[in-house]
């Protein structure tokens, strides 16, 4: 009897868990964004400078389209659309769901390294960055760096290494995620105070690379760059509280 079941559960399992369709990719870059709008999801190719757009309906109908090299972090924004990344040409550029451009935004010149952004009611955008400066930045729609938490690389509380995803909650904390320094920090919405945000997890985190919060059901997505993993902490109404 028990094997039976079990052989029922595997069959149930290969029956709902096919592959239906695939991309092929030369390199994912940071994220992978989700648009529940449009219902579809956008993936970028990080050495083809290209972004593939693909229908969550039954239909998975896909397409790609252009954009500045090396793109990496993708966002959607509150008017739906897709933001992207260009790490070496340091751009930031909004398309439509279906490709077309509306933004062309030239970061500024010690803006080195855009990992990740993400754009505030305001119109400003919020972007990760390391180089010679690992920071997290407010950016006007010109390009130019508003004000920043961070500066050189490091440990301290004042400082970050390597920052990548970002999100943010409704009173507009900037959750980090510190990837060589292996934690996640929590920013003021002035970018003028940080502390930790400790996240129990089996091995402490490893190499937390982007984030993704789903503020209707408290939810936090965490993906790990090198423990493997996609972490998932429910209940977590801002970034005030230890994300336990």
């Amino acid at each position: 009897m028990v094997m039976m079941m079990m052989m029922m559960m595997m069959m149930m399992m290969m029956m709902t868990c096919l592959l239906r369709e695939h991309i092929s990719l030369e390199a994912l870059g940071n994220n992978l964004a989700a648009c529940p709008h449009y219902y579809c999801l956008y993936a970028s190719d990080f050495y083809n400078a290209s972004v593939h757009r693909v229908e969550l309906s039954r239909s998975n109908v896909m397409m790609k389209w252009s954009v500045a090299c090396h793109p990496l972090g993708l966002s959607v924004n509150s008017e739906h659309n897709l933001l992207v990344v260009s790490r070496y040409e340091k751009k930031l550029q909004i398309f439509t769901t279906h490709g077309t451009l509306l933004q062309n935004i030239q970061l500024q010149a010690d803006t080195e390294g855009p990992r990740h952004a993400v754009q505030l009611p305001t119109g400003q955008f919020l972007v990760s960055h390391s180089g010679s400066l690992h920071r997290v930045c407010s950016v006007g729609v010109d390009g130019a760096v508003v004000r920043s938490y961070g500066g050189q690389a490091g440990s301290q509380l004042t400082q970050m290494e390597l920052p990548a995803g970002l999100a943010v909650d409704r009173e507009r904390r900037v959750l980090v995620a510190d990837q060589y320094n292996n934690r996640l920090l929590v920013i003021d919405q002035s970018l003028s105070s940080a502390h930790e945000m400790s996240a129990c997890v089996d091995g402490g985190l490893k190499g937390p690379y982007s984030l993704w919060y789903d503020q209707s059901r408290r939810r936090l997505y965490i993906s790990e760059w090198d423990g493997g993993r996609v972490i998932v902490i429910d209940n977590l109404k801002d970034f005030r509280a230890s994300a336990n």
